[in-house]
């Protein structure tokens, strides 16, 4: 696959909880930060406290070969308990040049939920691009390498997506745990 294919990923789980439940913990920004090994810290921006359509927050990341860098997220698409979509952008021109637009995002981010039996299922999509990342910089460097670079970034993806959705499950499922 190709970066100009908009390369995705998508990862799913059944949640033994109610909708409700999932949606408080998959619309607390903060809560990834907790369960990923990259996105380090999160904070609503310019007064939002919550997960609004055109709402911003920024996220604080960390890669073992990337390094540090911060993203701000511009909320997309919000269904209550169904939809939670965000563009992610890159404000501070690290891939190229301060691309602050979400219609020209680095990645585009989405949870959805859907009843299920007794619970829920629960899916989390990313894409990559259109917008450069990390990614370009390391295709810039090994053009003939880009399928590879992409396939193992999915992989990171993938990878991160799944304790994000294992700690959402362990959470949404604990007995004795109180609404957000």
């Amino acid at each position: 696959m190709r970066f100009s294919e908009g390369p995705m990923v998508c990862r799913d789980i059944y949640v033994e909880a109610d909708p409700s439940r999932v949606w408080d913990l998959v619309t607390d920004i903060g809560l990834p930060a907790r369960l990923s090994p990259e996105l380090q810290r999160t904070e609503w921006l310019d007064g939002a406290e919550k997960p609004a359509v055109g709402a911003c927050f920024a996220g604080y990341n960390r890669h073992r070969m990337a390094g540090d860098w911060r993203t701000v997220s511009h909320v997309v698409d919000l269904d209550e308990r169904r939809v939670f979509g965000w563009a992610v952008v890159d404000p501070d021109g690290r891939y190229g040049d301060p691309v602050p637009d979400p219609e020209r995002p680095l990645a585009t981010w989405r949870f959805e939920l859907e009843p299920e039996s007794t619970g829920t299922r629960l899916r989390q999509f990313a894409r990559i691009g259109p917008g450069r990342s990390g990614i370009n910089l390391a295709i810039d460097r090994t053009p003939e390498r880009e399928e590879q670079i992409v396939a193992f970034r999915l992989a990171e993806l993938r990878a991160n997506m799944e304790a994000t959705l294992y700690g959402i499950k362990a959470l949404a499922e604990e007995p004795d745990r109180e609404p957000v």
